[in-house]
C-alpha cells in the first residue's frame, strides 16, 4: 500500500512539472498585475425590439434585453498573453407583440486598448426561455478571452473587455436618446 501511495504522489509531482494542466488547477499564486476593467457599453447594454420602430410604445414591444452585470476573471502566466473569462448576466422581457416563448439575442465581447481601439470582437448568442412568463434572465460564461500584451512589462489594465448587444442603427439611436422599457419593472 505504501508503494502504491508513493507511486501516486510521484506521478502527481511529475504531472505538475510537465505542465500538463494539473499544476494550473492548483495554482494559487497572485496575478502579476491587475485584470482589465470590464463592463457593458451604455448605448449597447439594452435592446428593445419593436414591431413598429416608428411608434416606440409599450404596445409595440416584441422583446427586450438588458445586460445587468459583467464580471471578469483573469490569469497572468509568465510573459504569455493574459487569459480571461467573463460572466455576463442578462434580463429579458417578452412584450405584447412577441410571437414565441423563446428568443435568441446576439451580443458581442470585445477586447480593446484603453484608447478605444478594438483588438478583437466576437459575437455570441444567448437564448431566453420565457416559459409561461413575460420576464426571465440568463447568465453566460465566455472563456478563452486573450489579452494580447507584448511582454511581462505590460499590464492587462492597459486593456478593456467590453460587452454589448448587436443592435440596428434605430436601436442604437433609441438607447442614445435614453429611452427604455423594462418589462416587469416594479413587480
Amino acid at each position: 500500500m505504501r508503494i502504491s501511495a508513493l507511486l501516486a504522489v510521484t506521478a502527481m509531482l511529475a504531472a505538475c512539472n510537465s505542465g500538463s494542466g494539473l499544476r494550473d488547477a492548483f495554482d494559487s499564486r497572485q496575478n502579476a498585475g491587475a485584470c482589465p476593467p470590464a463592463g457593458s457599453v451604455y448605448t449597447a447594454s439594452r435592446v428593445v425590439e419593436l414591431s413598429n420602430p416608428e411608434s416606440p410604445t409599450f404596445s409595440n414591444i416584441s422583446y427586450t434585453g438588458e445586460i445587468v452585470d459583467v464580471r471578469l476573471f483573469c490569469r497572468y502566466a509568465s510573459d504569455e498573453p493574459v487569459r480571461a473569462e467573463i460572466e455576463v448576466d442578462f434580463a429579458f422581457g417578452k412584450g405584447p407583440q412577441a410571437t414565441s416563448n423563446t428568443h435568441d439575442y446576439t451580443y458581442w465581447v470585445a477586447v480593446t486598448r484603453r484608447s478605444g481601439k478594438v483588438l478583437n470582437k466576437e459575437r455570441f448568442t444567448v437564448r431566453a426561455d420565457f416559459g409561461n412568463g413575460d420576464v426571465t434572465g440568463a447568465s453566460e460564461l465566455v472563456q478563452r478571452i486573450v489579452i494580447p500584451r507584448a511582454d511581462t512589462t505590460i499590464s492587462a489594465a492597459n486593456f478593456e473587455v467590453l460587452v454589448g448587444f448587436e443592435l440596428t442603427e434605430d436601436q442604437v439611436e433609441f438607447n442614445k436618446n435614453g429611452q427604455r422599457f423594462r418589462l416587469g419593472a416594479g413587480q
